[in-house]
């Protein structure tokens, strides 16, 4: 189910037990996968399409993106156009992959004049570095001989020289947020290349080829653009693209779901509700270490907001979920009577009438 689906099933179980409740529904992703289709509505937006560059050479891909109401704001997912489901298992390589169609994107909202933009870097195909989305916004990445290099993360081993002065006039006027909810490094064997390399692709030798490419990227952004980019927790997010968006957009990384949060003004909505119910497709230990439970945790406990959720599956005891640093209530689909597979074909059943359940206990304990 969507983040609209499930929230608009909510609703119906919270009104069959409460028939007088307000409910706002507030949708919400974690940065990545469906950032669009959960940010541009809650902004009153529109979807735009934009035919760009895929990860392939010579690949065209019609990549989705969001515009909010007011014109100001842009939503741009990376997958859209560098993502691995656009590259057949067969023909995965990131040392020919590139993020140019990204760059692509944000040129498109740049020419439509937003003021700010927010991006979300999950599931990339790609290891260049964003040197391909920085060479679509006109950075121009030479050789020794003063020729442009190729596309792809291998190409970088061949960089000399950075040349930024046509890069796009209006970059230096928005305010680029990037979703991103890793740690990891440019370079190392915790980096982009020895982490996340082989599902794109690569083989143990290429591993070593692309960290050796993308350290060399590196230090060609440190002595040329003093941007050490190599020490940048999250520079190594979708094959380094974190790292090319802080140092060619001057780029902030943010936890996806805090981002989420700021920009669909979610505290706002705390400011004026008495409980937030939410919902996750399985809680465990995980739920507090960066997904998208913990950060609306983090934020309705600010506010004294107590939080009931409605999940697929629990995975532990429900007691240790439940007290005063976390849920102060919580359901499962999946019980003693409905395996996961009957949860998953009958959620949208199932959701209403444990919302109702939940809300009924709720209400009779407080």
């Amino acid at each position: 189910m969507t983040a609209l689906e499930a929230a608009s099933a909510i609703e119906r179980g919270v009104l069959q037990a409460a028939p007088d409740a307000i409910v706002l529904k507030h949708p919400i992703s974690d940065g990545g996968e469906g950032l669009v289709s959960v940010v541009t509505p809650a902004l009153g937006g529109r979807i735009m399409t934009t035919t760009v560059s895929g990860p392939l050479p010579g690949q065209r891909v019609d990549a989705r993106w969001g515009l909010s109401a007011d014109g100001s704001t842009a939503i741009i997912e990376m997958a859209e156009a560098a993502g691995l489901p656009l590259v057949p298992l067969e023909r995965r390589d990131p040392k020919v992959t590139t993020t140019y169609g990204v760059g692509e994107l944000i040129g498109a909202a740049l020419d439509a004049e937003v003021t700010s933009i927010v991006i979300g870097i999950g599931g990339s195909a790609t290891n260049d570095g964003g040197a391909g989305m920085a060479e679509a916004l006109g950075v121009r990445f030479l050789d020794s001989s003063g020729k442009p290099i190729a596309r792809g993360g291998a190409a970088l081993l061949n960089l000399a020289h950075i040349d930024c002065e046509q890069i796009h006039p209006r970059l230096g006027n928005v305010e680029m947020l990037v979703a991103c909810d890793v740690q990891n490094r440019l370079c190392g064997t915790q980096g982009a290349s020895a982490v996340y390399g082989p599902q794109k692709g690569a083989t143990l030798s290429d591993v070593a080829l692309l960290d050796n490419a993308l350290e060399r990227y590196g230090n060609a952004i440190q002595s040329q653009m003093d941007i050490d980019v190599l020490a940048v927790p999250g520079g190594g997010a979708a094959g380094g693209l974190g790292a090319g968006l802080v140092a060619f957009c001057g780029s902030t990384l943010m936890r996806g779901i805090d981002l989420v949060l700021r920009v669909t003004k979610f505290d706002e909505r705390l400011r004026i509700s008495d409980l937030v119910i939410t919902g996750e497709g399985k809680i465990d230990r995980q739920t507090y270490y960066g997904k998208a439970l913990s950060g609306v945790l983090e934020h309705a406990h600010r506010f004294n907001v107590p939080v009931v959720a409605v999940v697929g599956r629990l995975e532990g005891e429900r007691e240790s979920f439940v007290n005063n640093e976390s849920f102060a209530d919580l359901e499962s689909l999946v019980d003693f009577q409905t395996t996961e597979a009957d949860a998953i074909r009958n959620a949208p059943q199932l959701l209403p009438e444990k919302t109702k359940l939940l809300i009924q206990r709720y209400l009779s304990r407080t």
